[in-house]
């Protein structure tokens, strides 16, 4: 028995100009239709959303957080409840990360050592070791369909020697996930790292290719780098992955962000950004992002964008969520929350259909358009 009994990527088309493409993904709690995006839920709960309010807004596939998990509220009690999926009484494809990006930004309360990871609990004080063993075990305890190689982050910027160590680190600790995960009903995918020198994102790259894994990921960006570079380092580093398998940009979610990703050919993606600037006030739309709260809504009874069927946009008006931010009522953000989760969703599935239909070319140059006409409204 392995992996391959429990999952599969078939791929359906591809672009023809570019390295985009559409697929299937089969996890043991359902088929995902990539490209896609998928919503966080650090804590167990997409923030302000209940689990109807995150299937209606199209979520075919949920993050958890498994450094937050472990923190609070444990890992026995999780596993004690039947795993993330009777504890959140969510019957879909669940991913958790491996906490190594967490434990990478508590850089004052931290200390990385060649075997692992202690830190220091930032709300408690409390006092933790991580290393690649424990994060698989963490991770099967939480029962996620898809969990990750416990990795080093490294920063930008950095030098090519720090760039290296993390790498090196990464490479070793990747081997030791690979010896201790023994759950086949679990995918364990690799983590591509070596920061901003294509060099080391080769060597990465050949490396995590080596293990026959169900999928592999891009991480070390979105860490303050400019969007230049990021798309340029994702472009490059995409293709040398294995071609059969889905790859997921970790941490990235903008609508340009997954309009430049699938152009290289990514098929997974996951951000915070959409519930956080919704908390905010700022919401997507096909001209660009805007801001609830401005005065120029004050009136404006039209939906936040004409072209989205997301439950917000079918029933309230700009004018509306704009008082509920004024007055503070939390209905505001969950509203915005549902768009922008929508909103993302919905964007990958269209993108996914103009490369069923071979048209992704001229359709994303369209939306890029619209994107980029910076309406910071």
């Amino acid at each position: 028995m392995s992996y391959s009994d429990y999952f599969g990527f078939e791929i359906l088309n591809t672009s023809s100009e570019t390295n985009a493409r559409a697929g299937i993904l089969k996890t043991p709690h359902g088929n995902v239709l990539t490209p896609i995006f998928m919503p966080v839920g650090t804590n167990s709960a997409v923030k302000m959303l209940t689990n109807e309010q995150i299937l209606n807004a199209g979520a075919q596939i949920i993050l958890a957080n498994s450094y937050h998990m472990y923190l609070r509220a444990g890992c026995d009690l999780i596993r004690k409840a039947g795993g993330l999926h009777k504890w959140m009484n969510f019957n879909k494809p669940i991913l958790t990360d491996s906490g190594g990006f967490q434990v990478f930004s508590l850089s004052k309360l931290r200390k990385i050592t060649q075997d692992g990871i202690h830190f220091q609990d930032p709300i408690n004080g409390s006092k933790h070791y991580i290393t690649p063993e424990i994060s698989m075990k963490i991770q099967q305890d939480l029962g996620a369909d898809i969990i990750m190689a416990f990795d080093e982050c490294a920063p930008y910027p950095c030098d090519y020697e720090q760039a290296k160590s993390a790498l090196d680190k990464t490479k070793k600790w990747l081997e030791r996930c690979f010896e201790a995960h023994k759950n086949y009903r679990q995918a364990l995918f690799p983590i591509v790292q070596g920061a901003f020198f294509e060099d080391l994102r080769a060597e990465s790259a050949r490396f995590v290719s080596k293990f026959d894994a169900a999928g592999y990921a891009i991480g070390g960006v979105s860490v303050g780098e400019p969007s230049e570079i990021k798309n340029k380092i994702t472009a490059y580093t995409a293709p040398l992955l294995p071609f059969n398998k889905p790859r997921y940009l970790m941490g990235v979610g903008t609508p340009v962000d997954l309009i430049e990703g699938i152009k290289s050919g990514i098929d997974m993606f996951d951000c915070v950004l959409p519930t956080r600037n919704a908390r905010h006030g700022t919401f997507f739309t096909y001209s660009g992002n805007k801001i609830i709260k401005n005065k120029q809504y004050e009136s404006d009874f039209t939906p936040l964008d004409e072209n989205c069927d997301c439950y917000t946009c079918r029933n309230h008006t700009k004018a509306y969520i704009r008082h509920l931010f004024k007055t503070r009522e939390s209905t505001a953000g969950t509203l915005l929350s549902i768009h922008n989760i929508h909103f993302l969703i919905k964007l990958s599935q269209d993108l996914r259909n103009s490369i069923l239909e071979n048209t992704f070319e001229s359709y994303s140059k369209k939306l890029l358009a619209g994107f980029n006409s910076v309406n910071k409204n």
